[in-house]
């Protein structure tokens, strides 16, 4: 049709933005190329594998090697068996571990950064050199370390001689903390309605033994190895709160407690879920203390879900069954993070900011 009108001219495909984005793959592409190949690549292999019973030998992608299913999983929760039992013996030391672990080392570090970021603190670079010095010093040397003074003659029990306190034997002793102190009250055996019935092949009493003596010296070791690197992360937040709203809250008559709990703690939410987090992953992750100081004994009361995948794997050749604790142990840590970030989220509707309401209204 002949108009007068001319033809609007016609639009580049994928807008105006279209070229950046081809641009922006571009770009990013090397990185998602090498993410793919050594990341994602290797967990659908593992999955695999752990869907096989694998030995080691050859291939495991050939046909010669049996696919059994499920059946590697299915052994850790539903079969009677050493499998089970072993798996269900690492998740309860870990559990102990964790709940020791995280809370002691979360509180300290935000001490210690409370500490060194007072503005009153002479030689504040020393000290928090020498707070985060422990977190850079070689795991394994510092595990050697701790198993000469957790000896029998070692320095913890000559310090503990000094008070009349006969130490125990740290990495001989299978028995929890928990049952120890049942000890004192004169119950050594177990109840009879705690000896058996108890969930996943272990009874009550084994479920309630809490973490042994060789358990305790590792989480001794790894909350002061770790606790300095999470210092630091609670010190950079500390470093963002605004000065004006201390001084602030100073002038409305606040204690120090009610500034570090209505004020401080807000406005490092983000951080003391990061440490959190980080925290929770690396507990259920250890590794090499165990490895160094005691492989799972005495008595299997240090044997931990990652320590028992590699000994499956690398020492038994079920490469297959190792394959499967790492990635039960992978969902473990996706579930508990997930319900982590949900509960702390839903703190934050309204409490977080009430003192600063209160602080309104009485303005």
């Amino acid at each position: 049709m002949a108009s007068g009108v001319p033809a609007a001219p016609r639009r580049l495909r994928g807008g105006i933005r279209g070229n950046e984005r081809i641009a922006g793959w571009v770009f990013v592409a090397p990185v998602v190329v090498i993410l793919g190949v050594f990341m994602l690549l290797p967990i659908l292999m593992a999955l695999w594998v752990s869907l096989t019973s694998w030995n080691g030998q050859g291939s495991p992608f050939t046909g010669k090697v049996p696919f059994v299913g499920a059946d590697n999983y299915t052994h850790l929760f539903t079969e009677d068996g050493l499998a089970r039992r072993d798996f269900m013996t690492s998740i309860r030391n870990n559990i102990y571990y964790v709940a020791i672990v995280v809370p002691v080392q979360t509180a300290i570090a935000l001490f210690l950064a409370l500490v060194v970021n007072h503005r009153m603190l002479k030689g504040k670079s020393f000290f928090r050199t020498a707070f985060y010095f422990p977190s850079v010093t070689s795991s394994v040397a510092i595990s050697v370390v701790f198993l000469f003074m957790f000896a029998n003659s070692g320095a913890i029990n000559g310090l503990l001689g000094m008070f009349g306190i006969d130490g125990p034997q740290w990495f001989a002793d299978s028995r929890g903390i928990l049952h120890l102190f049942f000890g004192l009250f004169g119950v050594d055996q177990p109840p009879a309605a705690l000896s058996s019935g108890g969930p996943f092949g272990l009874s009550w009493w084994d479920w309630l033994s809490g973490p042994s003596v060789a358990m305790t010296a590792i989480i001794a070791l790894v909350i002061w190895t770790t606790s300095g690197t999470f210092m630091l992360m609670f010190l950079a937040a500390l470093q963002n709160v605004p000065v004006a709203l201390e001084e602030a809250s100073v002038l409305d008559g606040t204690t120090r407690w009610q500034r570090l709990r209505y004020l401080t703690l807000p406005m490092i939410k983000p951080t003391l879920f990061l440490v959190l987090t980080l925290g929770l992953i690396g507990s259920w992750q250890v590794f090499d203390q165990i490895y160094v100081m005691s492989q799972g004994n005495p008595a299997k009361t240090t044997l931990t879900p990652a320590y028992l995948s590699y000994r499956t794997a690398f020492r038994d050749f079920d490469y297959g069954a190792g394959a499967a604790i790492s990635f039960v142990l992978f969902l473990i840590i996706i579930v508990l993070t997930l319900a982590q970030r949900r509960l702390m989220r839903d703190r934050d509707t309204g409490r977080s900011h009430r003192w600063w309401r209160r602080s309104e209204r009485r303005s």
